[in-house]
């Protein structure tokens, strides 16, 4: 099965890194976003990959073209001009880069990979700036299971601040630092399509988010996977650091690998 990779976008939200590259290519222990959601993929097997690229994309076809060298030991013998890789630490990754505009959405950046959907498989698609501990095979099976066009992963958004129970004498009775939301699921981003969701899809000014998903519900035919695990996006520097925190300490919740 392909998975889908939306890495496009501008990120203006996060100026302070995304200046000079791509937001999913923003740095979580010293690796890409991107590279940590291929690795979840690759946990279950989804080596396939297609990434749409826009916004500084060059940036992500040099980091793959040069991959197994930034990650391998290597020797350069500059007498005649060779290079010698001791060990392999690539990936099992076939990688296809598509260039989707700069400023297309993403329904529209989805809608110019129809030429590399060969069949009619389903396939998975994710943004390029979220981290989750989503099971990939359960989403899978959930899918094949209702027969729907299709399933997206319905997550309880963190909250972004502590919440105080005051009684009427002004005294704190309770403090939650940073709880859950109030309880209503939103898009977590982690998608199993059929590729006849490309047909919702009329052109680059498209968000997906917008008429093609609102009519498949009108359709019934969108069903919501429900994930009460980890699940952090990644819009300002304190998700970022609150990311390598847990990278830093070894309590990633999405390192499933």
């Amino acid at each position: 099965m392909k998975v889908v990779l939306l890495a496009g976008g501008l990120g203006t939200r996060f100026s302070e890194e995304t200046y000079n590259k791509p937001k999913p290519m923003i740095e979580i222990g010293g690796m890409p976003m991107l590279w940590h959601i291929m690795k979840i993929y690759s946990s279950y097997g989804l080596n396939d990959f297609i990434i749409c690229c826009g916004y500084k994309g060059y940036v992500i076809k040099e980091y793959f073209s040069n991959y197994s060298l930034h990650n391998s030991d290597v020797t350069f013998d500059l007498r005649n001009s060779s290079l010698h890789i001791h060990s392999d630490k690539s990936e099992p990754w076939k990688i296809t880069l598509v260039d989707t505009g700069l400023n297309t959405m993403t329904g529209g950046r989805l809608k110019r990979l129809k030429d590399y959907f060969t069949d009619s498989s389903n396939f998975c698609l994710t943004y390029g700036d979220g981290l989750s501990d989503v099971n990939i095979s359960d989403l899978i099976n959930f899918h094949k299971s209702h027969g729907k066009l299709v399933s997206l992963t319905a997550v309880t958004p963190p909250a972004r601040f502590g919440a105080l129970d005051i009684d009427e004498s002004n005294t704190v009775k309770t403090f939650l630092e940073k709880p859950k939301g109030d309880g209503t699921k939103i898009n977590g981003g982690y998608f199993v399509m059929s590729p006849k969701v490309l047909d919702y899809i009329d052109g680059d000014d498209i968000s997906l988010e917008g008429s093609p998903l609102s009519q498949l519900a009108s359709e019934n035919n969108l069903k919501a996977f429900n994930h009460d695990g980890f699940w952090q996006p990644v819009d300002t520097l304190r998700e970022k650091n609150l990311l390598e925190t847990l990278w830093t300490e070894n309590k990633a919740p999405w390192k499933v690998w």
